[in-house]
């Protein structure tokens, strides 16, 4: 059966994923680097954008492997597409990630401005004005028996949550405290009542959790 997941999502020890005020500039808001935030997956020998051979193995390198196991589409909400509000004022922004995005997927972009659907390399986009039970319904017609990744950023994630929507998660959290911004949660334990947790700590730092339904 395809689940919806959360895969590789990567949030401070208090919990916060993304700072205030994203601009072109500072994609992941105020305050929040992402340079520290994602360094563990930067790291590892996995890592799509490396261009130098290298890299860790173990923990983190099978975590970094995994991004793309069994991911037939991605859902994402307009601000991880990028970081225009309101209604499109261009039309050519195609996202942050260039002319070979890392999804091979259909990509699913929640926003309540829609526009034309548009294809780069092996990805076409998506945008849809829709509930988080209607993405994931389209997104699941379009991922022929696959998984689908609920891929950020924090406010869609929470979206789908409180929808009861998603089946499994894989959270790193980071040894870094950030102290504003958006807050995937207070306390993962808080998600208890719905989903077993285990923590695995890494060498590197970072503390991965897994969370699937009870």
């Amino acid at each position: 059966m395809a689940l919806l997941r959360v895969q590789n999502f990567t949030v401070s020890r208090d919990g916060v994923a993304a700072g205030h005020n994203q601009s072109f500039e500072r994609p992941f808001g105020d305050g929040c680097d992402p340079r520290e935030l994602m360094s563990w997956a930067g790291a590892t020998a996995s890592w799509p954008n490396r261009t130098e051979p290298g890299g860790t193995r173990g923990l983190d390198d099978y975590f970094a492997r995994d991004f793309t196991n069994n991911i037939g589409a991605e859902i994402m909400g307009r601000n991880k597409f990028g970081y225009q509000r309101g209604p499109w004022t261009d039309e050519q922004w195609q996202g942050w990630w260039g002319d070979e995005p890392p999804f091979h997927t259909p990509v699913f972009v929640l926003t309540h401005h829609v526009r034309p659907s548009f294809t780069l390399s092996d990805t076409t986009f998506h945008f849809l004005d829709a509930t988080p039970a209607e993405a994931a319904e389209q997104a699941k017609a379009a991922a022929g028996g696959k998984d689908v990744r609920i891929g950020g950023g924090v406010t869609t994630v929470r979206e789908f949550l409180d929808a009861d929507l998603i089946d499994a998660m894989h959270i790193a959290v980071a040894p870094i405290t950030i102290g504003q911004g958006l807050r995937l949660w207070d306390d993962p334990d808080d998600l208890a009542d719905r989903f077993h947790i285990e923590k695995i700590p890494s060498p590197s730092g970072i503390v991965h959790h897994l969370l699937w339904r009870t």
